[in-house]
């Protein structure tokens, strides 16, 4: 009967124990969470943003310290369980994380480690260029276009257009690297006027790309290269030509003039085109007779270079 007096009695101890515990919300402290307050990870550059650290169990009251980096940026008191609250404002590349935080009650436990938490930046998207590495195409052939923005966070997502129907499916690009398509050129109507899009994750942020048309390329004039030749050849014929005339026609015409000019002189016919230039002819004009009439006809060798007068 004892006994049984005594196991009551502790029951009833143990009881109140556990409901004073209960209560007071003590127990082992647990591991705390890292989660910001508005949800998302996504922020833009001068935001401010809250993050909260809580643990579930734990001896209040509780410290709650935020280390970037493990370096100790701020500390927080809470005197039950409740969660602790951190303002940051994210100015710069370095506020986007990684961040933890510790939390520390009455126990002699050392204190507990949260998570692991990093912000993403979201950066509006700048206007997408829209190229091709050509702008003239025949009808059959296939051409290529590039749409990319230089700036932006990323994904980005890009689609194109022709006038206002689209004409590939979205196309999610990871890197900072230009979405590619293929279009055949069918028809005239595949000539016409192409756009696309980019946007991301930045609210309210669409931007689309400059226009790019495709013009028909001429077809190929074979006639064209035959022309050029056959005008090449006159030209060549004609340079020809005058090489001729200055060099054989010219000489030939004026030794022959000069032979026949030799002849009526009475200079020697022996005497060569080259030696002729060397004599000057000389008349006799009798003073009886008209100037018309020349009676004696000479000829006196021009002086040399050394102004000598050579032998006949």
């Amino acid at each position: 009967m004892f006994s049984l007096s005594v196991l009551l009695v502790s029951y009833l101890q143990m009881s109140q124990q556990i409901q004073k515990t209960t209560a007071n919300g003590k127990g082992m402290l647990l591991n705390p969470r890292l989660v910001p307050v508005s949800g998302t990870l996504n922020v833009v550059m001068n935001q401010n943003v809250t993050l909260s650290c809580r643990t579930d169990s734990g001896s209040p009251p509780v410290r709650y310290t935020l280390f970037k980096h493990d370096q100790k940026v701020a500390t927080v008191n809470s005197t039950n369980l409740t969660p602790g609250f951190f303002k940051l404002t994210i100015s710069s590349a370095s506020d986007m994380g990684g961040y933890k935080c510790k939390a520390e009650d009455n126990s002699s436990s050392g204190g507990k480690y949260s998570n692991s938490l990093t912000f993403s930046l979201l950066e509006p998207i700048s206007k997408p260029l829209l190229s091709s590495p050509t702008s003239q195409a025949k009808k059959g052939q296939n051409v290529t276009l590039s749409c990319l923005s230089e700036n932006g966070s990323l994904p980005i997502t890009y689609i194109f257009f022709k006038e206002r129907q689209t004409i590939s499916p979205p196309v999610k690009m990871q890197k900072r690297e230009a979405a590619v398509i293929f279009r055949l050129i069918n028809s005239s109507s595949d000539f016409g006027t192409y756009k696309c899009k980019a946007e991301n994750s930045f609210r309210n942020n669409t931007k689309y790309s400059n226009s790019f048309n495709f013009t028909l390329a001429e077809e190929t004039n074979h006639s064209q290269p035959l022309i050029i030749s056959l005008g090449l050849i006159l030209l060549l014929l004609i340079i020809g030509l005058a090489l001729a005339i200055h060099f054989f026609v010219i000489p030939s015409y004026k030794a022959k003039k000069f032979k026949s000019t030799r002849t009526s002189t009475g200079l020697p016919l022996t005497m060569n085109a080259e030696d002729s230039e060397n004599y000057v002819i000389y008349a006799e004009i009798d003073p009886v007779k008209p100037e018309e009439e020349y009676v004696n006809f000479s000829a006196v060798r021009r002086e040399d270079e050394t102004g000598e007068n050579p032998k006949l």
